[in-house]
């Protein structure tokens, strides 16, 4: 909060929120207590101060010269019902650059200032009307790009992962107040907090937080798509392969071995999952210092991958070569998919000794003729999701769940499953009530660094006096 000052925040701003560049429309939004104030001292129209909020008027952005800069739309919302809780405007302009800057620096004379970057957001965090994870997910979705990212970022905007986290955090708070109850009366050797009672409720959020972790591996996969490196010999097929995958010529082929020499990265959607398709140069003995440069980018790329497909010529290499291929190149933490490319070449049936090698992850294909090939995507599609890719709505996956997609929050809430597991370890050793309390303090402040809400003395006093008639 430091790069924004307390006093910063009184101050009225205004920025673009359209893309930069030149566009039919551009739009500006000003926000903070002068905002509607501001937008009126150079607007030729009606008097916006005396207009209700949500409400749109058509006029001109005028000099003091009397020079009219442009013919706008001034939409008018009136604290608190707007985006920031502020008074604001949005001025709908044309979109020459010219001309917003021109309407940016009237309102910077008349006493606006230019808004620092996320500012906007941070004001409708600090004025309550979002909590951090809401905030988070505005970002998230103004860049998802699928069905299933767009769908993930707008429900916890809407507060259904933050919702949540407030009946863990609500639940966690009422044993934390009968335990520092018991503090205050620790010397008449009174136990308020059923120690049963709080192990079943433990056990309940621990599952719950599980159940959250666990979510963000296809959460993370659905909002930054999964690294998927395309890796084997030289002319097995992987370029043709990435073609018929994208279903266009991406990547050049040829019979030449080492054609290619550089990585070469496209993007596959299936059903709302994001697949980075990463085309590799060919491993083999480098001929030259530029094959050497390309197998080098090759193996680091490889390191890097969520998601490995092996590629190989079932015409030419034997199932030993083709496990020393995996020795070398098969990282322990990233999925493994064999395809034997060339099966259409084949004049016996000798695939099939490669299957029982790896019969979880085998798959024969033929690149070139696209045999194979919607299977394939069937399997990227199911080694991410667990399901199969019949389904063309991808949110349908999503629907009932709350997933985590952001990594900070999945770093809280694994700090917070560990606070509460030390809470089981002291329930059964019988640890004081004192130390019971510091760990739910703990997980309750990794949980409140997820939505931004605090946990302070306030929330238990408030908390033993609803439920208790202390002083009676």
């Amino acid at each position: 909060m430091s790069f924004y000052a307390a006093a910063d925040l009184n101050d009225t701003i205004v920025a673009p929120i359209t893309p930069p560049g030149v566009g039919a429309i551009g739009v500006l939004r000003m926000s903070g207590n002068n905002a509607i104030a501001i937008c009126n001292s150079v607007f030729k129209g009606k008097d916006l101060t005396r207009q209700r909020s949500h409400t749109l008027h058509f006029g001109a952005i005028v000099h003091p010269n009397g020079q009219v800069i442009d013919e706008v739309l001034v939409s008018v919302f009136k604290a608190p019902h707007s985006y920031t809780s502020e008074n604001t405007v949005e001025v709908s302009c044309h979109g020459s650059p010219y001309i917003l800057q021109q309407v940016i620096q009237l309102f910077l004379n008349a006493g606006a200032r230019l808004a620092k970057p996320g500012e906007f957001t941070l004001r409708a965090f600090l004025h309550g009307k979002l909590d951090l994870s809401q905030a988070e997910a505005v970002a998230d979705l103004i860049a998802s790009e699928t069905e299933a990212a767009h769908h993930i970022a707008l429900n916890q905007m809407r507060g259904g992962f933050s919702g949540q986290l407030q009946q863990l955090r609500e639940q966690l708070i009422h044993f934390a107040s009968l335990i520092e109850l018991e503090l205050d009366f620790s010397t008449e050797d009174v136990e308020f907090a059923d120690r049963t009672q709080l192990t079943q409720l433990v056990q309940q959020l621990l599952n719950a937080l599980t159940q959250l972790i666990e979510s963000f591996a296809l959460g993370n996969v659905i909002k930054n798509g999964v690294a998927t490196v395309i890796a084997g010999r030289p002319n097995a097929g992987k370029s043709t392969l990435l073609n018929a995958l994208l279903n266009e010529d991406r990547a050049i082929v040829s019979e030449i071995a080492g054609t290619t020499r550089d990585t070469i990265e496209e993007t596959l959607n299936i059903n709302g999952i994001t697949f980075r398709l990463i085309d590799t140069a060919g491993i083999r003995e480098a001929q030259d210092r530029i094959e050497e440069i390309g197998v080098e980018k090759t193996m680091q790329k490889i390191a890097q991958a969520t998601l490995l497909l092996y590629v190989f010529d079932v015409t030419q290499l034997s199932p030993e070569e083709v496990e020393k291929d995996l020795q070398q190149l098969h990282p322990n933490d990233a999925q493994l998919l064999v395809i034997a490319n060339k099966i259409d070449e084949l004049t016996e049936n000798t695939a099939n000794n490669f299957g029982n090698l790896y019969p979880e992850a085998y798959l024969p294909l033929s690149a070139k003729q696209g045999n194979g090939i919607a299977a394939l995507k069937q399997a990227l599609y199911q080694i991410v999701t667990g399901q199969t890719a019949n389904n063309s709505n991808s949110a349908a996956l999503l629907q009932n769940n709350a997933i985590v997609s952001n990594a900070r929050h999945a770093e809280a809430l694994q700090n917070a499953r560990q606070a509460l597991q030390q809470v089981l370890k002291g329930i059964s050793l019988h640890i004081s009530g004192e130390l019971l309390a510091a760990d739910i303090r703990r997980a309750l402040a990794h949980l409140a660094s997820i939505t931004g809400a605090e946990v302070t003395p306030d929330d238990l006093l408030g908390n033993i006096f609803s439920k208790f008639c202390i002083g009676k």
